[in-house]
This record gives C-alpha cells, sequence and structure tokens, in this order.
C-alpha cells in the first residue's frame, strides 16, 4: 500500500509518504510560499522512496478547514497529480491531522483543536479516540466561532477531563478557550501534519472510500467572509 499525503492548509508546508508500513515526511513553516515548495517537497519524498506516481495507491489532501488560498493549493496540487497519474484522491480534516498527532506524541484520548481563523474567529473541533483503535473521531461538527462565545449557554458542554489542546488557536485565544474548556497545550503540535493524515487515510483506503479527482472539495467551514472597508481606501 502506497500513499502520498499533502497539506497546504496554514503556515505550515506539509507532505507524507506511506509506502508498505514505512512512512516519510517533510514539514516546513513557510507563509506564503507553498504554491514553490510543495512540488519539490513531494519530489523530495518520491525520489528517496524510490517511486513515481503512478505507483501510488491514492492521494490524501488536507481538505480544510484553513487558509482559503491555502486549501484550494492543496485540493488543486492533489487533483493535478492524480489527474496526470490516474489516481483516486481522499481530504482529511486539518483539525483531525492536528488530534490525531496527539494521539501520536502524547497517546491522547480526548483532543479540543483549534486553529487561528483570522478575524477573531477560531476553527475548532474536540475528538476522542475510537474505543477499538488508535483513530481518533469527531465529536459533534467543526465549527468557525469568536471565542469568547463558546461560555454562552448555548455552546454549554460537559467538561472533557484529560484533554489534549493543539492548534495556532489556543495560542492566539489561550484565556478565552481555557476559560471554555480547561485543557494542557501541546506546544509540538501547532499545525496539521500530511504523516497524522496518513493515519486517517488508511483506513479510507481499505473501505474504498477513495473519490476520482474531480471530486475532490475543499472544506472552509466559514463560507462567508464579511469585509469591512478601512478608512481612506
Amino acid at each position: 500500500m502506497k500513499l502520498l499525503a499533502l497539506d497546504t492548509s496554514t503556515e505550515a508546508c506539509s507532505v507524507a509518504l506511506w509506502q508498505d508500513g514505512q512512512s516519510l515526511s517533510l514539514d516546513e513553516v513557510c507563509p506564503q510560499q507553498h504554491s514553490k515548495r510543495v512540488l519539490p517537497m513531494i519530489q523530495q519524498l518520491l525520489a528517496e522512496a524510490g517511486l513515481g506516481l503512478s505507483q501510488l495507491d491514492g492521494i490524501v489532501f488536507g481538505r480544510g478547514p484553513g487558509s482559503f488560498t491555502g486549501v484550494r493549493i492543496g485540493v488543486g496540487v492533489a487533483q493535478g497529480l492524480a489527474f496526470g497519474a490516474d489516481l483516486a484522491v481522499y481530504g482529511v480534516s486539518t483539525l483531525a491531522a492536528m488530534a490525531q498527532a496527539a494521539q501520536r506524541l502524547h497517546g491522547a484520548h480526548q483532543v479540543i483543536a483549534a486553529i487561528d481563523a483570522r478575524m477573531a474567529e477560531v476553527y475548532l473541533a474536540a475528538y476522542q479516540r475510537a474505543a477499538d483503535s488508535d483513530v481518533m473521531q469527531l465529536i459533534g461538527e467543526e465549527m468557525a466561532i469568536k471565542p469568547q462565545l463558546l461560555t454562552s449557554p448555548i455552546f454549554a458542554h460537559s467538561s472533557m477531563a484529560d484533554c489534549w489542546a493543539v492548534g495556532t488557536g489556543w495560542q492566539t485565544y489561550a484565556a478565552q478557550l481555557q476559560q471554555w474548556q480547561n485543557a494542557q497545550l501541546s506546544p509540538q503540535i501547532l499545525y496539521p501534519s500530511a504523516q497524522d493524515m496518513l493515519t486517517l487515510a488508511l483506513p479510507a483506503l481499505a473501505a474504498g472510500q477513495f473519490v476520482a479527482a474531480e471530486l475532490a472539495e475543499p472544506v472552509y467551514v466559514r463560507d462567508e467572509v464579511t469585509w469591512q472597508k478601512l478608512p481612506g481606501r
């Protein structure tokens, strides 16, 4: 089984390769350089593994949420490579990938992942380890929300014990998020990594859930953006 994964949805650019039980990965924090870096990084991993695109069983991509432009770059690159090599694709949530990283690095059972979404909001989701595997599963739904609104009654929830906190949202809005959910911060996990997307994609490949390249879709979570004109502009 051979899979390539890539993610360009945040400030980090990440690629990973799974080949018969072994993985290789590259992660770089390179804001606004993703379109220049992602293909050379992919080429480097394939060369190290001695593989060509046509030898892969599929391509995995970070479907979002994250930067609108970054998510589109990731989907577009995945589609272009998949069309060229006649491969199926599979989209993985960036929030789920960070939760999976917490399981890998900390043995986490419960995780709240939050990405700084700008405009005073975070992309947020809670995850819990599956009873019969190490795969993290979504609790509820992904959302884009202002952190201070989480403490309102409409978002009341049962506090999660022994919870890990991952992502840039926990850095930017630490006080508001900790007021809502007391959690142990993981400074190692700020961005999604493609290697954790592989972990989430392998069961999907076995279950036949990969789709044709033309069906690859981004998930923005926040589909509408309101722009405020600055004075003098």
